[in-house]
């Protein structure tokens, strides 16, 4: 109902969810096997979903079936998005006394996962009306420079909705800042003493991204963390940033149920320090299983029982039932994207005759993997958009919004935040309504989320 008034219109009832998973055939033969195999905590499935997950970050090459492929080793499989970010935050050496910046318009996992550190997240508000080319609600990159001083060790960047951030932006910002940073002393333990050598060889505040939204998703850049590129080249999300977290939650382009990774993209002069692969790859083992020196699979090898617990460390590793879901979902990952992208083309056509604005996911820079579908109607406040969504429910169309600002929250707002002072991010979340987009929609069911969204934006326009 928009103003009491209901929707016109003869259209027949529809049931349009906002965001079920694309579960097929594929999926459920993967988890049969890995039940079937005796093993389904952390073992093989978990390492080879991890390889296949570095190769196609690369290089966008799909690995199926019982194929094998070579890794890198810098990608690790976790139980959440939530605890690769924190993981990253920790290899780093960030705790207490440190700041990290986080955008004010995100998910609480960007910022509650620097806290869990001991570090203090600083907000970052919005550019207004968010990027100028794809309306993303981006981090006012000349606020972040002015916010970077001696306790800043790292900026988090949102990949939101799948467009990947300006990420050389914001390496040119952190190069600017780089004679107020200050790397860490080693505190003597094995886990200080990697974050040390990590902060001396980068030298510079470090670039996270928050690649939650983010798997396949691409931009030209002439800069990534190993340092600058010798052209401007097409880099997938998770090999941008020195540190990216991915997330395959259960709404996710690619699910796992609940699952996410790590992965790390660092300068020469980082492993000039004694740092390698293999040992950040071990750091994060150890940091999801207990601090155990050597994970179940290891220890499952005849006469291998024995180990050490380096550090009282946490328990947040990914099991092969879920690496068993997420190697059949990544089978035919480019499958679902492609569809993907033919629902964003419809929307995108409604939403350009209605004249609204919406999140633009490709430019000539930008190819988005089109995770959400984001539509601001500038005119609307909270009511006007809130009954918005209510007269989508009414009709059966399950509609979100992404995100409320941080500092909207109790939890943020008890920490000295005040949503008047991101004035930006208000602006942006207050006229906003996420439609809903998943592979499994129909031709039908997408006409008739346009046809919903006309007559919502028309009643409205008619008062």
């Amino acid at each position: 109902m928009m103003a009491g008034r209901s929707l016109k219109g003869a259209m027949i009832k529809r049931d349009i969810p906002f965001s079920p998973p694309d579960i097929g055939t594929r999926e459920l033969e993967e988890i049969g096997l890995a039940l079937g195999s005796g093993w389904i905590t952390t073992g093989p499935r978990v390492k080879r979903f991890e390889a296949r997950l570095e190769v196609y970050c690369q290089t966008g090459r799909i690995i199926a079936g019982e194929q094998s492929c070579e890794s890198a080793h810098r990608t690790v499989c976790l139980n959440s998005a939530t605890a690769a970010l924190e993981l990253n935050l920790r290899v780093l050496g960030i705790g207490p006394g440190d700041e990290v910046l986080v955008p004010a318009y995100t998910y609480t996992a960007t910022a509650s996962a620097v806290i869990h550190c001991g570090a203090k997240p600083v907000l970052i508000d919005t550019q207004r009306g968010g990027d100028a080319l794809t309306h993303n609600p981006e981090m006012d990159y000349d606020a972040l420079e002015r916010a970077i001083n001696e306790r800043t060790k790292g900026v988090i960047a949102v990949d939101l909705g799948g467009v990947v951030c300006d990420y050389e932006r914001i390496f040119a910002a952190v190069e600017r800042k780089r004679h107020l940073f200050r790397p860490k002393e080693s505190d003597g333990s094995l886990l200080g003493d990697l974050g040390a050598k990590i902060q001396k060889g980068l030298g510079c505040v470090a670039v996270l991204a928050d690649c939650a939204h983010a798997l396949g998703s691409q931009r030209l850049v002439n800069r990534v963390g190993s340092g600058e590129l010798k052209k401007v080249e097409w880099r997938r999300a998770g090999c941008i940033a020195h540190f990216s977290s991915f997330s395959f939650h259960a709404v996710k382009n690619l699910t796992t149920a609940e699952g996410g990774a790590s992965m790390w993209c660092l300068p020469p002069s980082v492993y000039a320090q004694g740092v390698t692969d293999e040992k950040l790859y071990q750091m994060y083992q150890m940091l999801s299983l207990h601090g155990h020196s050597r994970d179940a699979l290891a220890k499952s090898q005849a006469g291998s029982w024995e180990y050490d617990v380096i550090g009282p460390w946490y328990k947040c590793n990914m099991t092969d039932l879920s690496a068993a879901m997420g190697l059949a979902q990544l089978e035919r990952y480019e499958e679902m994207l492609e569809r993907r992208r033919e629902i964003v083309s419809c929307y995108d056509a409604c939403c350009d005759e209605l004249g609204v604005f919406h999140l633009i996911h490709q430019t000539d820079a930008i190819c988005s993997n089109r995770h959400l579908y984001l539509v601001r109607v500038p005119e609307w406040g909270e009511s006007e958009r809130n009954r918005a969504i209510e007269a989508l429910a009414e009709i059966g169309i399950a509609a979100n919004v992404h995100y409320k600002p941080l500092p909207m929250f109790t939890a943020y707002r008890a920490l000295g935040w005040d949503i008047k002072h991101f004035q930006n991010a208000y602006d942006y979340y207050r006229c906003l309504i996420s439609l809903p987009l998943y592979s499994k929609l129909s031709e039908e069911d997408v006409a008739y989320v346009c046809e919903g969204v006309k007559q919502v934006v028309d009643a409205h326009r008619k008062e």
